[in-house]
């Protein structure tokens, strides 16, 4: 079991979300680690329902968490001081536009690999980091993701079958990378 302000973070919050009975999915970085790709982060990203968040806030915001400012879908955790970062359901990956792929229901994406956190899919994973990191230029560390996930869980190029059509060229493009062997 790990041990961080983080992973405590996100402990709370799983039991807080569950004890609501309101459908969440740990995604981003903390998604990653489940995964296989090791990484740090200073956050935690859930993929949620807009009414779900607004419920749990008029809850708990006040009773351990706090709002990043009036009116903010992220919030904190102000008992472990570790920021919590909403991916609303229907909003679109990267730069915010219209696309084929976009923030699904966590209820049709979960993996449950850790206990009792649920986690979105390794194949959700990677076509919402590959849509980030395809539109918005400041989002490189999501495709360097792919490139180690794909390495970490020695994927095959026709993973590619499984993926949505958008992201096809993308993923070919980085599974070619992710094949290089580093020497040093």
């Amino acid at each position: 079991m790990q041990q961080s302000p983080i992973h405590e973070a996100m402990q709370r919050l799983t039991s807080a979300l569950t004890e609501m009975q309101i459908p969440f999915a740990i995604a981003g970085a903390m998604a990653a680690n489940a995964h296989g790709h090791k990484r740090t982060t200073a956050d935690v990203d859930i993929l949620i329902r807009r009414e779900d968040l607004q419920r749990f806030k008029e809850r708990y915001i006040g009773r351990g968490w706090v709002d990043k400012f009036q009116g903010s879908k992220n919030f904190r955790d102000a008992v472990c001081d570790v920021n919590i970062n909403a991916l609303m359901v229907g909003s679109y990956p990267g730069d915010g536009l219209p696309k084929p792929i976009m923030f699904p229901e966590p209820e049709t994406v979960t993996e449950f690999m850790e206990g009792s956190v649920p986690y979105i899919s390794l194949k959700t994973l990677l076509e919402l980091k590959m849509a980030s990191g395809m539109t918005a230029a400041h989002r490189i560390q999501d495709l360097g993701d792919v490139i180690q996930l794909i390495k970490v869980n020695q994927l095959p190029v026709d993973y590619v079958q499984h993926l949505n059509p958008y992201v096809h060229e993308k993923f070919r493009e980085l599974w070619k990378s992710a094949q290089v062997v580093e020497e040093y």
